[in-house]
């Protein structure tokens, strides 16, 4: 697909409707992971250097159309500034007549941010008049909000109908590692995929097995596989509807050669809340345990450091990674991963935190900001907020 870039535009001196992903954390009013706020900063620097003026726009959290005060933008129009190191002045409303003062008195190098888009039902219903009145308030569209990429939302696929626009750097960057890892591979190509659900992922996996040399399956799914199977899995979290779809994808990888990874050994607990817990062997899973992390054996079938020199996709949790005790191995997979040097591609917002949290980001090859919209990706699916920006 072409699409035009923020580099295709002309952008010289004018005031730039920037859609970017500022969904982080915010705890008493204080801003907590920066990472996405950051990531943009590429983007808003290079428009910046062009003398144009910014209107950022952004999401948070689901007030679902509604006012939530704690969901405001202001405290991240704070922290913005901080990290940018420019002011940026906070707008307190998305549309309307103070947002459209606002933007019309921004000089060069001003920067505004508009209220959470979302408090307007009309966001999500991709609502045209919401789209227009949005659009009214720049010359130039930019789309740097790749974690939003894959949703029919007016700031996503609405503006693109009265503006001018392009993708931001960091959405290029995104779709240049995700898309390279699977079409440009350095083989063997492992994908290690974990989360809760077969039936969420099965599109991924499906899309996946026309790449990869070798499947690794973790986290609840790979309790869905062995339970199917016909394997203890105790207590664990895992879902009997599921059970037709495992086999299926089973049957499907010895068809066309794909190497399929189920856990061999996993940690155990009572709890899934806190330890203790044992290293035990599949078979040895009793019915009143919960499986919580895989096991050192499973983390050399998946990536052996001394043996490994092709590349990784990791999308979705292979434990209850927030528990510390229970994400031992989990963090071994992620030393193995690097140590072996390996190209190795993160994607979706558990596994990213997961890597972020343990000091790690910067020693993978990519970590991406798109926790959905990775997916969508990986699933071959057409991602909306790209389409509406076809050249």
């Amino acid at each position: 697909m072409k699409y035009k870039t923020v580099k295709d535009l002309d952008v010289k001196d004018k005031r730039v409707l920037v859609r970017v992903d500022y969904n982080v954390p915010i705890h008493d009013g204080e801003v907590g992971d920066t990472l996405r706020i950051e990531a943009s900063f590429e983007t808003l620097n290079y428009l910046l250097d062009q003398g144009c003026s910014l209107v950022l726009m952004t999401s948070a959290g689901r007030p679902e159309g509604k006012v939530v005060p704690e969901l405001s933008l202001a405290p991240i129009a704070k922290k913005t500034a901080e990290l940018l190191g420019r002011p940026v002045s906070f707008i307190p409303e998305c549309v309307g007549p103070q947002a459209m003062a606002a933007a019309k008195a921004l000089r060069p190098g001003d920067i505004i941010m508009l209220e959470n888009l979302r408090f307007d039902p009309d966001e999500e219903e991709n609502a045209p008049a919401f789209a227009r009145q949005l659009a009214d308030l720049g010359e130039v569209y930019v789309d740097d909000a790749f974690a939003n990429i894959h949703r029919k939302h007016a700031s996503m696929v609405g503006i693109p109908e009265f503006l001018p626009g392009g993708i931001g750097f960091l959405v290029e960057k995104e779709l240049e590692h995700i898309g390279g890892a699977l079409d440009k591979p350095v083989r063997p190509l492992v994908a290690i995929i974990g989360g809760a659900k077969v039936s969420s992922k099965i599109e991924v996996v499906d899309n996946l097995m026309k790449y990869v040399n070798k499947l690794v399956i973790g986290g609840a799914m790979a309790n869905t596989f062995l339970a199917a199977q016909g394997h203890e899995v105790g207590k664990s979290k895992q879902d009997e509807k599921d059970y037709e779809i495992a086999l299926r994808v089973l049957a499907d990888a010895q068809e066309v050669g794909v190497e399929v990874v189920l856990p061999v050994d996993v940690l155990v607990s009572k709890s899934v809340d806190k330890g203790p817990a044992k290293l035990v062997d599949l078979k040895e899973v009793g019915k009143d345990d919960y499986i919580v992390d895989i096991g050192p054996k499973t983390v050399s079938k998946m990536v052996n450091p001394l043996e490994f020199d092709g590349s990784v996709i990791w999308n979705g949790p292979l434990g209850i990674t927030e528990v510390p005790e229970f994400a031992k191995y989990t963090h071994l997979l992620a030393e193995n991963i690097i140590d072996s040097g390996a190209s190795c591609i993160v994607g979706g917002g558990d596994t990213a935190a997961f890597v972020d949290e343990a000091g790690m980001h910067d020693k993978f090859t990519w970590v991406s900001t798109g926790g959905g919209a990775s997916l969508e990706l990986m699933a071959g699916r057409e991602l909306p907020g790209l389409e509406a920006l076809k050249a």
